[in-house]
């Protein structure tokens, strides 16, 4: 089918635009070899069976002794059957060596991480919700959800709102954090901040008929309890069905009244909306089985199930927006919206208009400030674009409270993807996703978990033992999540471990998050994932040296997780290239090379069969990274440029609109020269006889045309290519800078006496050494 020609060069950030040009359309359709199937998986992995474990180690081993042969029988036995073959191929030889080592070590590790993974899924059990409702029957803390938010839909970022207000937890404050411009000039741009900033208190606003009903019935229960011990509970229990009835109908009737439009918002409507419901529905059969038994849970357990609703439907909900102070740090990025905010938490402040700017100072009295910014023991950092089930907080909390638990300082559930995706790049992009899930498992098993950053439920005070403060043109700005590389949860994650701090994943799939739909927007997505994992690397070997010198058992195999992590997309991008550019010896072709790669293959295609995909996927992923090569070398050399001028890369943001983002024309090019470079490869060895290169030059040509064709598009990548040439060509004219008059004549009452009083003399840093005659004056008359 013929992809859609939209395009759109917003939403990106406020470091970096798309090239000029946009073409706007209606709609996407779904498109031919999409994904029919919107069920997400089970909350709970399924339990692995031990012949599934025991294949797993079989396929570390074939892989290991697989390369471990090839060193044998092809290298050193070909440079000892050929001592005079020359540098060439002494040359060749290493270098090839050197690529295929680093590709089976990746392929390495992603056997080693999955066995974990199936470790944890067989032994995981999951926490019966009698334990969960005694545990906060009668809980004290509380949790603030951070969502970070920058030019985002309004029904995106509602339902994400919606999501974390739902969310089963004794104490909850949802926090909206835009990162817009707060007073734009365009009227467009304008009207969808306002129905952004009007969605906290709408939410807010629904939600209170159904607290204030659960709140009263919980008081109303007490009372009566308190004022009648010896009551028979199952006198109590139509009451308790009552309420329970009266829940799941207000849930049921929202979901009946939401628009679904996407898949997303079947998502949202099946599994938050629905699923909630559901969940309460349960606790109706169990309750009414009961009164037809004519018995009653405890008084204790009825409390726990008033409680219960309070926890769904009680919820606090605010928006706060940075750019409005000028006392807090606008940097374009995600990591600094949220230090802003939590650089506020547990302290009151009072707002101070100063020379036309809005400044935060400390409030002097205990009792005063006019912004009171209350503290929590935990943060939930949650993104404009993903989605939580019911029990996400609640879990994850129980988790962290847990003995043995008293050091971890963010626990997570690594974000799936949602399903039913209506184009090809998106499921296949949301099957590398679940991929993902999976990997992120199995590192917690070797102690080598990495901060994913959609959503994370964090300890603050873990965060206060990795905070930086610095002053700021006289402002205090504390830094807890690092930002000096545009993947600061990784980084944060180093930080933490060198404190002592450890971090784990929840082995369940309770948060989901939206992936890229086209490969405008999945290139500033993966631009961004591939920068930034070298300039970590110093800092690993710190926190390394630290522990050790603690004398801290650190094993091997995290050690060589947390490498490949960070270190993987420059060596995987480096050695392809290599491999599609170079032509090597055919001598140094080995079937042992195919045998070490094939475990890892056929690994995949299982994860990914058992994540409801297609075990074919492995060719469209191996295809799905060949076209985006030039976007992952693109961000390797983007570190090595922040290394070297020690500059910080500017922050983009994904797109997250319904068109078609328009990819730079150079991402779009670079895969069709793979193609033509693969031909002629094809033909040049043909030539020469060399049939393993012919084999591998031949199925790179064929994956990445066809996918060149299902996720770029043919008639797109024409009009990428075409918008990419108007934006080299096309120069922004500069309009003509009058020159300063030399004397600003104003009056006694037109001078900002404020400005001059706070700002003082601004003129230092122009150009003054031209004599009194170059200086600009203010005449009073």
């Amino acid at each position: 089918m013929t992809d859609q020609l939209v395009a759109s060069s917003d939403a990106l950030g406020d470091a970096e635009q798309l090239p000029l040009g946009s073409i706007q359309a209606a709609g996407r359709r779904r498109q031919w070899g999409s994904e029919r199937r919107s069920e997400p998986l089970a909350i709970v992995h399924p339990t692995p069976s031990a012949r599934k474990i025991m294949l797993g180690r079989l396929a570390i081993l074939v892989t290991v002794g697989s390369w471990i042969f090839y060193i044998i029988s092809t290298i050193l036995k070909g440079l000892v059957d050929n001592p005079n073959s020359g540098f060439r191929f002494g040359f060749e030889s290493l270098s090839y060596l050197i690529v295929v080592t680093f590709l089976t070590f990746s392929a390495l590790m992603y056997l080693v991480a999955r066995q974990g993974a199936l470790h944890r899924f067989k032994e995981h059990r999951r926490v019966p919700r009698g334990e969960l409702d005694g545990h906060f029957a009668n809980y004290a803390e509380a949790v603030t959800v951070l969502v970070p938010s920058y030019a985002e839909e309004p029904h995106v970022v509602r339902a994400t709102l919606w999501s974390a207000a739902l969310q089963e937890f004794p104490d909850l404050r949802v926090v909206l954090l835009l990162d817009d411009p707060p007073f734009p000039s365009d009227q467009g741009v304008l009207r969808r901040l306002e129905e952004t900033r009007a969605l906290a208190g709408a939410i807010a606003g629904a939600l209170e008929t159904p607290a204030t009903r659960a709140n009263a019935a919980l008081a109303a229960f007490r009372n009566r309890r308190e004022h009648d011990v010896d009551a028979d509970s199952t006198a109590e229990l139509p009451d308790l069905i009552s309420e329970y009835e009266a829940a799941v109908e207000w849930i049921e009737a929202m979901a009946e009244a939401e628009a679904v439009e996407d898949h997303v918002d079947e998502f949202f409507v099946d599994l938050v909306l629905m699923g909630l419901a559901r969940e309460l529905r349960l606790v109706l059969l169990g309750l009414n089985a009961a009164k037809a038994q004519k018995t009653a849970p405890t008084p204790e357990r009825m409390e726990q199930l008033y409680l219960r609703l309070t926890w769904v439907f009680n919820a606090t909900l605010d928006t706060f927006e940075r750019k409005k102070y000028a006392s807090l740090s606008h940097e374009a990025n995600k990591a600094m919206n949220l230090n802003a905010y939590i650089s506020l938490m547990g302290k009151r402040w009072n707002r101070e208009e100063t020379a036309g700017r809005m400044v935060l100072r400390p409030a002097g009295a205990p009792h005063g400030g006019d912004l009171v910014v209350p503290d929590s023991m935990y943060l939930l950092t949650l993104d404009a674009d993903s989605l939580l089930l019911r029990d996400y907080c609640l879990r994850l909390v129980y988790f962290l409270e847990s003995a043995g638990n008293e050091r971890v300082a963010v626990t997570q559930t690594p974000y799936s993807s949602f399903r039913g995706a209506p184009t090809r790049i998106e499921r296949i992009a949301g099957a590398t996703t679940d991929i993902q899930h999976i990997l992120h498992q199995g590192m917690t098993y070797y102690g080598a978990t990495f901060w994913v950053g959609a959503n994370a439920i964090i300890r603050k005070c873990a965060l206060e033992d990795i905070v930086e403060v610095e002053s700021v043109g006289g402002f205090e700005v504390r830094t807890y999540i690092q930002d000096r590389t545009v993947i600061e949860d990784t980084e944060s994650s180093i930080d933490l471990g060198t404190h002592g701090w450890t971090l784990s994943n929840y082995p369940e799939r309770l948060s989901y998050s939206a992936t890229p739909p086209d490969f405008g927007s999945l290139v500033v997505q993966r631009r961004r994932w591939a920068n930034g994992g070298l300039l970590i690397l110093p800092k690993l070997w710190n926190q390394l040296s630290r522990r050790r010198s603690q004398r801290e058992r650190i094993l091997f195999r995290e050690v060589l997780l947390r490498v490949n992590y960070m270190a993987s997309i420059t060596w995987a991008s480096v050695g392809l290239l290599f491999l599609l550019a170079y032509p090597y010896d055919s001598r140094l072709l080995s079937p042992a090379v195919f045998v070490a790669a094939l475990p890892y293959f056929l690994c995949m295609g299982i994860d990914l069969r058992d994540c409801g995909h297609r075990f074919s996927d492995i060719f469209r992923i191996y295809g799905f990274n060949l076209i985006l090569l030039p976007v992952n070398l693109a961000g390797v050399l983007k570190s090595l440029q922040q290394g070297l001028t020690g500059d910080k890369i500017p922050f983009v943001r994904t797109p997250k609109v319904k068109n078609r983002t328009a990819a730079p024309a150079i991402y779009v090019l670079i895969p069709y020269g793979v193609v033509a470079f693969s031909v002629l490869t094809i033909w040049r060895d043909f030539q020469q006889g060399n049939w393993g290169n012919v084999a591998f030059a031949t199925l790179n040509a064929v994956l990445a045309a066809g996918c060149i064709r299902a996720y770029i598009g043919l008639r797109n990548s024409a009009v990428d290519v075409f918008l990419g040439a108007l934006n080299w060509l096309y120069v922004t004219p500069k309009s003509k800078v009058a020159a300063p008059s030399v004397v600003v004549p104003k009056t006694a009452e037109e001078v900002d006496w404020e400005s001059i009083l706070y700002h003082g003399d601004r003129r230092l840093n122009r150009d003054l050494r031209g004599g009194t005659d170059r200086r600009r004056r203010i005449s009073l008359r």
